[in-house]
Formats: structure tokens, C-alpha cells, sequence
């Protein structure tokens, strides 16, 4: 899986996936996934990258919503959800860009 590193190796800016009308103090803006240093085709490199991905959507999405309270914890809980359904669909675009692959 060390296909089309340089397409992965880029570093890709992760953002909510649905734009709030209010603005969240406990979340960013967007966040920078480092994509550099991975290798996919390892079980480290794909553990890596699961944290890294779990950051930044953390990130994005605020950490500990549901303490402070439930209905913010279950908002939390779908932006990661749709944030992380982001980056594995733009990492999956830049993969099939890099081998020359079709998404099906």
C-alpha cells in the first residue's frame, strides 16, 4: 500500500462537515491532519493514523461535550462521525488518484 504516497503525504485541513450557526468555544475551526510519515500498508501506520484522525476530528468537534451537557455530547458525537466519514472519503479520492484506480 505505498501507492501514491505523495498523493497521501500532502497535509489535508479537516473542518466541521456541517456548518453551525452558532460558533462552539470548546472546538476549532479546523484542524491539520499531518498525513506525512505514514505507512498504510502496516498496522502501526494504519494505528497512527486512526489517532491522528481521531484528533482532529476531536478537534473540529470538541472533546467532552456530554459533560457539560447530553444534548451537546450527542452533536459532538455526529460532527466526529460525519468529520471522520470526511477523511476517510478524501484519503480514499487521494488513494485512487495516486494508483490510477476507479472508486466503485
Amino acid at each position: 500500500m505505498k501507492f501514491g504516497m505523495a498523493a497521501l503525504a500532502a497535509i489535508m485541513t479537516v473542518t466541521p462537515a456541517l456548518a453551525e450557526t452558532t460558533a462552539n468555544p470548546f472546538a476549532a475551526d479546523r484542524a491539520v491532519l499531518n498525513l506525512r510519515g505514514l505507512d498504510l500498508a502496516t498496522v502501526g501506520g494504519q494505528q497512527r493514523l486512526a489517532i491522528r484522525m481521531d484528533q482532529a476530528a476531536g478537534a473540529v468537534c470538541g472533546e467532552g461535550m456530554s459533560t457539560i451537557h447530553l444534548a451537546l455530547g450527542a452533536q459532538a458525537q455526529a460532527c466526529r462521525a460525519d468529520v471522520l466519514a470526511d477523511i476517510r472519503s478524501r484519503i480514499a479520492t487521494a488513494t485512487n488518484a495516486g494508483t490510477g484506480a476507479t472508486a466503485r
